[in-house]
């Protein structure tokens, strides 16, 4: 690895319209799992000017008549469940502050394209098909991957955790009314100089934010970057800022027209936004709009929550796990650890894998295992969808995967 560099991450807001995509989808993950925590969800969503559309399969038997063996399309919704949906949607699209002339929660056309699950998936997913003594599978084939680093008390890479962090401020302060002038959408961009593979200083800031009218010109333009750079200064560390960091604050003029009114959204087109900022490689799959049994999202939560102990636990500065599946599949193919020359003393990455693999709570890593030892199957994936999956805190049931519980596990094993 190169010491010195620059490096940069981006992030984008809860109202950015991507995000609305995904925390509609992930609302609709919740809205199952609180129904039937077995519920198997995929669910896609489009928005665009006045419009949110979903598509996608389900099997939640609460929300539809099961009584035909034929269930599919729209015909069979058990009563009020298409209601029930609609109403998630709108308290979505509402709750991120959308109430604008092209987009609004209230008056917005919605259309609902969800429908029963394969039956051909099911059978390869589920436990004990026709009696058999099969364990559950993986919900598809795929790599996933987690990472953790000693950049940020997070343990996260610093460009990405300043990123969301920037942005959650605005959100908050649009939210309290402290900030009246922004609007939901907006995207930011972090440029640290890394010495000797640390952040020492940050070399530019790009904040684009959404405003109301009249706040790109004269002193309210001045009033609104004169705001952006005091929430940046109050985040990046001391000392970080400088005479010589360039700034870019909504450098294309106006940002008046935003969201999905600017620009179709859709879920998943944000997955390095999600994860890890480009510091790390990603399995290419998506998390929101999938219930737990999909290991693109079961895996990559996984994989962040033993590489994050790995960090915390004072075994390496830096680690990145791998995992793989294939569909149908309760055993992953394979585990990788790579913690890029920074074990401690008396530590290798062949160790740590080991040690992973003895650790019997972990469940083997099998889907099931994964989904019992975080406690995955419960309503927790809305809060995800904004602000990035990882580098929160855990909370109740909230975040499980950003528990450091088990350090004392991982040196037992290599002790």
């Amino acid at each position: 690895m190169r010491s010195d560099y620059l490096f940069t991450s981006e992030s984008v807001s809860e109202g950015h319209p991507d995000k609305v995509s995904d925390q509609i989808s992930d609302a609709i993950v919740d809205l199952m799992l609180a129904k039937d925590p077995e519920a198997r969800v995929a669910c896609e969503t489009m928005t665009t000017t006045q419009r949110v559309v979903l598509s996608g399969e389900i099997r939640c038997k609460p929300m539809y008549d099961d009584k035909n063996e034929d269930w599919k399309f729209n015909g069979y919704w058990a009563p009020g469940a298409r209601d029930e949906i609609e109403s998630v949607v709108r308290k979505t699209v509402k709750d991120i502050g959308y109430e604008q002339d092209g987009f609004h929660w209230k008056t917005l056309t919605f259309e609902n394209h969800l429908h029963g699950q394969s039956a051909h998936i099911a059978q390869g997913v589920d436990a004990g098909v026709d009696g058999s003594s099969k364990d559950e599978g993986a919900g598809d084939q795929g790599i996933m991957f987690g990472f953790a680093c000693d950049e940020t008390p997070d343990l996260m890479p610093a460009t990405l955790d300043y990123s969301h962090k920037i942005l959650e401020q605005l959100a908050k302060d649009r939210h309290s009314g402290a900030a009246p002038f922004l609007e939901p959408d907006a995207k930011s961009q972090v440029t640290l100089r890394y010495e000797n593979g640390k952040p020492v200083a940050c070399t530019a800031v790009v904040v684009s934010t959404q405003h109301a009218e009249g706040y790109d010109q004269g002193e309210k333009e001045a009033e609104l970057k004169s705001y952006v750079k005091g929430v940046v200064s109050a985040i990046l560390p001391e000392g970080f800022l400088s005479d010589e960091t360039i700034w870019h604050i909504n450098p294309t003029g106006s940002f008046v027209i935003g969201g999905p009114d600017g620009d179709a959204g859709l879920t998943g087109r944000k997955i390095i936004v999600d994860t890890y900022g480009g510091a790390s490689p990603h399995g290419g799959g998506a998390f929101s709009g999938k219930d737990p049994t999909k290991v693109d999202r079961s895996a990559a939560y996984i994989t962040r929550y033993l590489a994050k102990n790995v960090v915390a636990a004072g075994l390496a500065t830096r680690c990145t796990i791998q995992i793989a599946y294939a569909i149908g599949v309760s055993e992953p193919l394979s585990l990788y650890v790579d913690t890029h020359g920074t074990c401690a003393e008396g530590v290798t990455d062949a160790g740590i894998e080991d040690a992973i693999k003895s650790i019997a709570k972990l469940g083997g890593l099998t889907p099931r295992g994964i989904r019992t030892h975080l406690g995955l199957n419960k309503p927790i994936y809305r809060k995800s969808a904004a602000y990035g999956h990882f580098g929160r805190t855990a909370e109740g049931d909230f975040f499980p995967w950003e528990r450091t519980d088990l350090i004392e596990d991982l040196k037992a094993a290599l002790a």
